[in-house]
């Protein structure tokens, strides 16, 4: 068998890739063994502030502009409902925090983002006598959706392979690999945590970190907005709803933990006064980079292997945005991005 690339990992990153490599009619194939599953705690919001700060995330117009075609374009092509249009409501724990948020409202590269009017609290279940700062052009993606509607795909067109990758059977060439019966030109690894047993790039400086997420039962919270206090609330309907997320750099196993279950509820509590039940909890491995950039280039030496990785908690953004970069790097000999090549951490 003959295809132009290799994908190592159908997560966000690697299905962002592979919807590069189709929009440019290249042929591939894909390996995946389910083992790293940092996008089953995505809680997949879409959100262009960083709202702790009210700051701008990190070239969110260029992302948002690449990603919501593509979740439209698989929504049609997938025929799954993936992206869900709501409000993001941050609220206000004072009047320093409402004169802040003013203040961010006024400038320029976030005017279209960030309402300039108090939402006032009128829900008897959410103490916030400061009201809410409503963030415009968000949204959620179905992320679990998305993940298993595009390995169905896959599947029925025999173009991914759940097994093992074993680097040690990867033959490298000057402008070929092989790999088992198979042979391409390049291979992109967008294994998220399993990078690091990757010998090409293990040497990368990604640090894991777990994350965890519960699903709640709160039939009088009633609210159809995500609600941001020190946790996010975002609801699915039926009165379910998401929360999370917690951090955690120690203990690295995909188990989920009471301590991460305790800290959530304890958020909730302080943030709702009814009712409410713990109906799910799930745990990930998050690949997150200090810098907070994504790790994306060419192996030093080898030319025809490549990392698309550190997509951190923002992936369902910043994954097409990085996923082109890299495919206009490898097609097109366009330099990437200082801040998001991995040669910034050579030498």
């Amino acid at each position: 068998m003959q295809v132009d690339y290799i994908v190592v990992g159908i997560g966000l990153a690697g299905i962002s890739f592979c919807e590069q490599l189709r929009a440019n009619n290249r042929t591939f194939v894909v390996f995946d063994n389910a083992s790293q599953q940092s996008s089953t705690v995505a809680g997949g919001l879409y959100n262009p502030v960083v709202l702790k700060r009210f700051t701008p995330v990190w070239k969110c117009k260029e992302q948002l502009d690449l990603a919501l075609p593509m979740y439209a374009k698989l929504e049609t092509e997938l025929n799954e409902k993936l992206d869900y249009k709501i409000p993001v409501y941050r609220k206000f724990a004072s009047l320093e925090e409402q004169n802040d948020w003013f203040t961010a409202s006024d400038k320029p590269i976030l005017s279209d983002y960030l309402s300039p009017k108090i939402v006032k609290n009128e829900n008897p279940s959410i103490d916030a006598s400061f009201g809410f700062g409503e963030v415009l052009e968000t949204g959620r993606i179905d992320v679990k959706a998305l993940l298993d509607a595009y390995k169905s795909y896959l599947l029925n067109n025999n173009l991914l392979f759940e097994s093992v990758f074993n680097y040690d059977d990867l033959k490298i060439e000057t402008d070929s690999i092989q790999y088992g019966n198979i042979q391409a030109k390049h291979i992109v690894f967008a294994e998220g945590f399993g990078v690091k047993q990757n010998p090409f790039f293990n040497h990368l400086p990604l640090v894991p970190a777990k994350g965890e997420l519960l699903t709640i039962h709160a039939p009088n919270l009633k609210i159809d907005y995500v609600l941001k206090a020190g946790v996010f609330l975002i609801p699915l309907g039926d009165d379910l709803y998401i929360v999370g997320a917690t951090y955690e750099w120690k203990d690295l196993s995909a188990e989920v933990t009471n301590i991460a279950k305790e800290e959530l509820e304890t958020k909730i509590r302080k943030l709702v006064n009814c009712e409410f039940e713990v109906v799910n909890q799930v745990a990930g491995i998050r690949p997150t980079v200090k810098d907070r950039r994504p790790l994306v280039g060419a192996h030093p030496i080898y030319k025809n292997l490549f990392v698309l990785n550190g997509l951190g908690t923002r992936g369902v953004m910043i994954g097409p945005y990085v996923a082109q970069k890299l495919y206009n790097f490898i097609e097109k000999s366009e330099p990437l991005e200082k801040e998001i090549d991995i040669a910034r951490f050579s030498g």
